[in-house]
């Protein structure tokens, strides 16, 4: 089954959690804190496959979630680093922001690509160690890791697009040029889902080529196939644009020409500004009349007019050639660029909080930033405990409070935890 989109959830690994531990020895009365760093989590990295060639993987998984760092441990043992989460995609997926939609990369090089870094790790209880305080027994945990949800949607990577009605020929002719060898019948939609050739025209001088199925009047509104394959022609160099010159099926060519130009136009004009050679297949039970009147009429618009038999081969021996030079003068396969900026952690007041009042002596403050902390402390501890109010002190939470009206022995409600508020 042909897949060519897919919207997958990602997260990368969290930072491990600082350790709080301390120095033991025979001999050493009271050792200094020694607890280590988390490990960093792991990124989720998409990877260019070539031998992928549809997205269905990712129709049955839409959740990949990559591995926690690891924890620090005491005689300052950092945690280990999560491995990365390597996602193999086709040559050729544009990955965008599920969200707006922009892009955030285009996976067509050999180079793979960090979509969302892991969380950094926390630092242990050595670090927190003062002349005055020390015997830290709070760490801080690990960074959380970055997670999106991205719309996968894959652009195959071809120089040469064939177009153009149904049953006309494209797939016998790609067949004929290219060791590629789709299902052939005199139906229409008989080919599904595009495909893929190599063309070679000699040694180390190739192109590949790509029959684009379902193109009909109405492909940009949905109609046919064309609304799910119009996208994988948004690559293509050089179109190839396959008319029917005998009008075998009580079709007019030059009205099949002009629709399927109409398409192209409607789902992108500057697909339709792409170069075309047009070729006048099944000539071989064509007349003579039909075959110079449609060649007038396409080289009355500039354009460089084939009569081709894909059957016969008819003047197929001389098309990879010339398609080839053709191709040596433009410029060379599109690679989209990245438009989506992920939030700048500098603009973001990194001790950003809100509060709510929940009930009449109940209040809620918002802040994931003191559920880190207070997750890495012990409040049992005094120091642990006096290290928590300064920061509610110094990130004007208290005063916020204050201004909201809060009384003694109102309920604090931080994340999962709980305290009494008192003067």
């Amino acid at each position: 089954m042909f897949i060519d989109t897919a919207q997958i959830y990602i997260k990368a690994g969290n930072g491990g959690d600082g350790a709080v531990a301390f120095h033991r020895e025979k001999y050493v009365a009271a050792g200094g804190p020694d607890g280590g760093d988390g490990g960093r989590g792991g990124n989720v990295v998409f990877v260019a496959d070539s031998n992928l060639s549809t997205l269905m993987d990712f129709r049955y998984k839409r959740k990949y979630v990559a591995q926690t760092g690891e924890n620090g441990r005491g005689s300052r043992c950092n945690g280990k680093n999560a491995p990365d989460l390597v996602i193999r995609v086709p040559r050729g997926t544009v990955v965008r922001d599920a969200q707006s939609n922009l892009v955030i990369a285009d996976i067509s090089g050999d180079e793979p690509v960090v979509i969302a870094k892991g969380g950094k790790g926390g630092w242990g209880n050595v670090h927190f160690a003062t002349p005055t305080r020390q015997i830290p027994k709070f760490a801080r945990p690990g960074q959380r890791g970055e997670e999106l949800t991205v719309r996968l949607e894959l652009k195959l990577i071809a120089d040469v697009g064939l177009v153009g009605f149904p049953n006309v020929g494209k797939s016998t002719l790609i067949s004929v040029i290219s060791a590629a060898k789709p299902k052939i019948a005199n139906y229409h939609f008989t080919t599904l889902s595009p495909v893929l050739g190599v063309v070679k025209v000699g040694p180390e001088a190739s192109f590949v080529a790509a029959d684009i199925p379902g193109l009909i009047e109405g492909a940009a509104d949905g109609v046919g196939l064309g609304h799910d394959f119009l996208r994988h022609v948004d690559r293509c160099r050089l179109l190839l644009h396959v008319v029917d010159v005998s009008g075998c099926e009580g079709r007019d060519p030059k009205d099949d020409f002009e629709k399927i130009n109409t398409e192209l136009e409607r789902f992108s004009p500057e697909l339709a500004q792409r170069p075309q050679i047009v070729l006048g297949n099944k000539c071989d039970i064509a007349s003579s009349e039909q075959i110079e009147d449609f060649r007038s009429f396409v080289e009355e618009k500039g354009l460089l007019f084939l009569p081709v038999s894909a059957a016969t081969r008819q003047g197929l021996d001389a098309l990879p050639g010339l398609v080839y030079e053709r191709l040596k003068e433009l410029p060379p396969v599109a690679v989209y660029e990245p438009e989506y900026v992920k939030p700048d952690p500098a603009l973001k007041d990194p001790r950003a909080f809100s509060v709510t009042k929940e009930d009449e002596h109940v209040w809620n403050v918002d802040a994931p930033w003191l559920e880190d902390i207070l997750a890495g402390s012990d409040v049992d501890d005094y120091e642990s405990l006096q290290y928590f109010q300064r920061q509610l002190q110094d990130s004007g939470v208290i005063a916020k409070l204050v201004e909201m009206g809060v009384e003694e022995d109102d309920t604090i409600c931080i994340g999962e935890y709980q305290f009494d508020y008192v003067f």
